[in-house]
């Protein structure tokens, strides 16, 4: 499910799970980025965020790939932007109309500059957030967006077939998660295109990276299933790979990963009974190093676009053509049939789908853009 329960360490520590991870230029504000962390799968309408963490989006200027390359991966600059969100404990609060005792949060995001922008958790202020120094920043439980069939999924992994229906359905829908969205004035970032990731933290003066969410599906779709790989068949590798920097992959593990993902990303392209990813006279996948480079490519001068962005910088780099949109990645996207299709077919063949097309409750094009939380959420199945 996305990055929902992405590793040991994420079902152990649920509060520090990036479940998603989203950038597009906004679509209410012209001229200005929209990041969006969504952790804590399943949140209750009353959860909070952990005072133990810090979340972090990261931002690199990216050069288009080297001559003569189809790998349509582009290069991470070496400068940086960085956002920091953090919260303060919890405090007790009774509610002025009915007196009932109750929990309250403030957070603050420091932003490119150094100015500290503060919030409430929960709080919209009328559509607004906490504002300042070109950013402004909601935190709160909301509405889970992302769609997928994860049964059917799953089903195509243990079966060795495809297992999606024209009538697929999301796997406890209407759970909610804890979003984090900043808004950033396209003015405070580097120019032309952008290599954007989500990370979680341990806070204080040692930080520990928890969990990093570039592309979706890229752990749990691409690095779990363990059988196909015959180098690294019992190594559970997904937090090796949530400690690693998504711009500069150390050389530790690296080998272990390129295994991983060569022999499941094969796997995905037989599916459909033909080979459409040629494989090299080693045995490595043509998009092994594209999912490596595990970070959204989006470029905030192009126009907010809903269906169709996602992965299109990367394709057209491909293909040795010049892109057409913003890429990236937006709330109501569907992106997990444009990525079962480029991994199934290649796009050579009829769009793979899940038989889910669009949320029970999309997102919204306002501020803060996610649907409000469920008060009334789905139950966790209980694990035996």
């Amino acid at each position: 499910m996305s990055d929902h329960i992405s590793g040991p360490r994420a079902l152990a520590d649920p509060i520090a799970d990036i479940t998603d991870f989203y950038a597009f230029p906004s679509p209410d504000s012209p001229g200005r980025l929209v990041l969006v962390m969504n952790t804590l799968p399943m949140a209750k309408p009353t959860d909070l965020f952990s005072a133990g963490l810090l979340y972090r989006f990261r931002l690199r200027p990216l050069s288009a790939p080297a001559a003569g390359s189809t790998s349509g991966v582009f290069v991470p600059g070496g400068d940086e932007v960085v956002i920091d969100c953090v919260f303060d404990p919890p405090q007790h609060v009774s509610d002025p109309a009915t007196g009932r005792p109750g929990h309250e949060q403030h957070g603050s995001c420091v932003v490119p500059g150094g100015e500290k922008v503060a919030f409430r958790v929960n709080d919209e202020s009328g559509g607004a957030g906490g504002a300042g120094g070109g950013v402004r920043v909601f935190a709160g439980t909301r509405w889970d967006p992302f769609i997928m069939d994860a049964r059917a999924a799953l089903a195509t992994i243990a079966t060795r077939k495809l297992a999606f229906t024209e009538d697929g359905s999301i796997f406890l829908d209407g759970k909610n998660v804890l979003s984090i969205v900043v808004e950033i004035d396209a003015d405070l970032l580097p120019g032309g295109m952008l290599g954007v990731v989500a990370e979680t933290l341990t806070r204080g003066e040692f930080n520990v990276r928890i969990e990093r969410v570039g592309r979706p599906e890229v752990k749990n779709m691409m690095l779990a299933p363990k059988d196909f790989d015959q180098v690294n068949r019992d190594l559970e590798i997904r937090d090796l790979y949530n400690m690693e920097d998504a711009f500069h992959l150390g050389e530790s593990y690296y080998g272990a990963f390129r295994a991983r993902l060569d022999a499941n990303l094969a796997f995905w392209d037989c599916l459909d009974g033909k080979r459409d990813w040629p494989l090299g006279e080693d045995g490595s996948h043509p998009l092994t190093d594209l999912v490596l480079a595990d970070y959204l490519v989006v470029d905030p001068t192009f126009p907010y676009a809903e269906h169709g962005s996602f992965l299109e910088i990367e394709l057209a780099a491909r293909r040795g053509e010049p892109h057409q949109t913003c890429g990236g990645r937006a709330l109501n996207d569907d992106v997990m049939d444009a990525l079962f299709t480029q991994l199934v077919n290649a796009g050579h063949g009829p769009t793979i789908r899940d038989g889910v097309d669009s949320a029970s409750r999309p997102a919204t094009t306002t501020f803060p853009y996610l649907a409000a939380a469920n008060p009334d959420p789905p139950e966790p199945p209980e694990h035996h």
